[in-house]
């Protein structure tokens, strides 16, 4: 079957009445749902390079390890990973806990851990944190294989919905407690090769 992506754009004032400064806010049809873009391709890697100069900075030095988590993660993880100027190394896991709009709340490992990080510092790299169910699920697997010293760094970070103790160092955007798609977040496996980030219209 053939899923297609509908874009549109409209224009929104967000100037006084008599400006003629307008936005241009871009709204897709994704599967069943509507979505409008809520971060830009131009503001996400801008802060991707904020981000990346702070890691270089604080982590001079360091054996570091970065792990990107898949899927959702891909895209920042390439983006951020091509800045980093460390010697440092980079490796992918993959967990689900999504389907759907929803979390489910349980973790399934699917792909497992093929790093050496006994003594290391680890980068976790998490497109999205919200209720951190995940992010918990990977620090106890971190801490268990004795990581020396384990960062987050989250393009994502939904502050409302965080139920964790587990401190994000590296956080690219707080955003408020809804559904995103785009930068390699998805909607039922859609929407990833959005180059912004889009919330849901409800």
């Amino acid at each position: 079957m053939l899923i297609r992506t509908k874009i549109r754009y409209y224009f929104h004032i967000f100037a006084p009445a008599n400006s003629s400064n307008f936005a241009i806010m871009k709204e897709i049809n994704l599967l069943d749902k509507k979505f409008r873009e809520f971060i830009t391709e131009e503001q996400i890697h801008n802060r991707v390079k904020e981000l990346a100069i702070q890691i270089n900075s604080e982590l001079a030095g360091k054996d570091v390890v970065f792990l990107g988590i898949l899927n959702g993660a891909f895209l920042f993880a390439a983006d951020l990973f091509r800045q980093i100027n460390l010697e440092a190394r980079i490796s992918f896991i993959k967990l689900a806990s999504y389907q759907g709009t929803t979390s489910q709340g349980s973790i399934k490992e699917l792909i497992g851990w093929n790093e050496d990080i006994n003594n290391k510092t680890i980068v976790v790299i998490e497109d999205i944190v919200d209720t951190g169910n995940t992010l918990e699920r990977i620090v106890d697997e971190l801490v268990v294989r004795k990581a020396e010293e384990i960062r987050i760094a989250a393009l994502l970070y939904k502050p409302e919905a965080y139920k964790k103790k587990i401190p994000l160092h590296y956080i690219g955007f707080e955003i408020p407690n809804n559904f995103v798609v785009g930068f390699g977040l998805d909607y039922d496996g859609y929407g990833r090769n959005l180059p912004s980030v889009y919330t849901l219209v409800k």
